[in-house]
């Protein structure tokens, strides 16, 4: 094996997010293989791998596939984990966490499949070179991944490490946080690429509006973290690493950065001062605060400049946050912040509460569906017209269709 070598890469997501995750792979030039609800297969090496951790922003991890091999018992998942060449990928003096996903009738215990292989690594590697690695549950250097669904085994390389959702810039998350993966695919759903205005009230810990700035200057996030997985394999390439920062480097400073693009405004406003201290503080950490500018006001009071735009909010929707009541009156007086101030842009409300969406009272033109967590959600889009339109629902809210993923790159 060396860094040159294909194989299957598997890349994982969020429930709902492959859509989006498809439309960022190939518009890197990749094409896919397959495609299921939590991720896709493509072909591919280690230098592919790095490429893919360093733009994806939709993604959880990039997974190479070392092998997969019948198995009907932990013993023969030792023996054949055994005979691969581990200290060659491998140093001793790496740390090495085995993460597993079991799913067999024959292990009751499915912490020990992972044991297992942990064990044929560092049996493996202390008789080839006469150290053994460290090993734990911390994901800051080597990881394997290891699938085994009834009579099946799958062992990937998790060239990835800690999730590359993980931007590193969330300093201080505040309250409910959304995770970057999501809040990423939420802006591509909106088609927003930096040529407009964008407003995103309630910004909390400033999430939507820092991933918002990145995609407008074209920045990659990986860019924003200094240690992968792939980093701590024998077989990385420190030279192509810097080739492909320096590469993703030029085309953001093209685009944006500090350079000569410059997106349209991009504006986070928040009630609470502290979300907006922690939203500032998350954006200079992420290097995008200089296209941002931050507001404390309410929702309703937010500086909506003429010409149109998008609007973007995630209000709380009553499953971990707030009373219900209370956010009746909210969502109602989200309705008539759009009706009364935004004429011209286009709206999107994000939420879990299909319920409370309905104090909006104004129809929507599309419903995308996703997954905070494991809350069903939606995102909701209103069209907002100057002057009248005579569609009114008695419900409030309407739907022209349920929608699937438009990443809108």
């Amino acid at each position: 094996m060396d860094s040159t070598q294909k194989s299957t890469l598997l890349i994982t997501c969020a429930p709902g997010l492959a859509g989006y995750l498809r439309g960022e792979v190939e518009a890197l030039g990749y094409p896919v293989d397959s495609e299921h609800a939590a991720g896709l297969e493509l072909q591919g090496d280690l230098l592919d791998a790095m490429k893919l951790n360093l733009h994806l922003r939709t993604a959880y991890n990039v997974l190479f596939l070392l092998a997969h091999f019948p198995c009907a018992s932990p013993e023969q998942l030792y023996r054949q984990v055994v005979q691969l060449p581990w200290e060659r990928i491998i140093s001793p003096d790496k740390y090495l966490s085995v993460v597993g996903r079991i799913d067999t009738p024959s292990i009751d215990n499915t912490m020990y499949p992972s044991l297992k292989v942990k064990d044929a690594i560092t049996d493996r590697i202390m008789r080839q070179t006469g150290a053994r690695p460290d090993s734990g549950k911390q994901k800051h250097q080597v990881v394997v991944q290891l699938y085994w669904k009834q009579d099946r085994c799958w062992l990937y390389l998790n060239t990835s490490g800690q999730k590359i959702s993980d931007r590193t810039y969330r300093k201080i998350p505040h309250k409910a946080p959304l995770r970057e993966s999501l809040a990423a695919a939420i802006v591509m759903a909106t088609g927003y690429d930096g040529g407009c205005p964008l407003l995103c009230p309630m910004c909390g810990s400033g999430t939507l509006a820092i991933e918002a700035a990145l995609i407008a200057c074209r920045r990659p996030p990986g860019l924003l973290r200094s240690n992968f997985g792939f980093m701590h394999l024998n077989y990385f390439d420190p030279a192509a690493w810097q080739r492909l920062r320096a590469e993703a480097l030029k085309l953001s400073k093209k685009r944006g950065g500090k350079a000569v693009y410059q997106p349209a405004r991009i504006v986070a406003s928040d009630l609470d001062p502290e979300a907006v201290e922690a939203a500032r503080q998350n954006a200079r950490t992420a290097g995008v605060d200089h296209l941002i500018d931050f507001a404390v006001c309410d929702f309703a009071d937010s500086p909506v400049e003429p010409g149109g735009g998008i609007i973007l909010l995630n209000p709380e929707y009553g499953q971990r946050l707030g009373q219900i009541a209370r956010l009746e009156e909210t969502y109602k007086r989200i309705g008539d912040f759009f009706k009364q101030r935004c004429a011209g842009y286009t709206a999107y409300l994000f939420t879990g509460n299909m319920e409370l969406a309905k104090k909006v009272g104004l129809r929507t033109s599309r419903r995308l569906p996703f997954f905070n967590a494991q809350i069903e959600c939606r995102l909701l889009r209103y069209e907002l017209y100057r002057g009248t339109r005579k569609h009114k629902s008695s419900e409030g809210v309407e739907s022209e269709q349920e929608e699937g993923p438009n990443p809108g790159l």
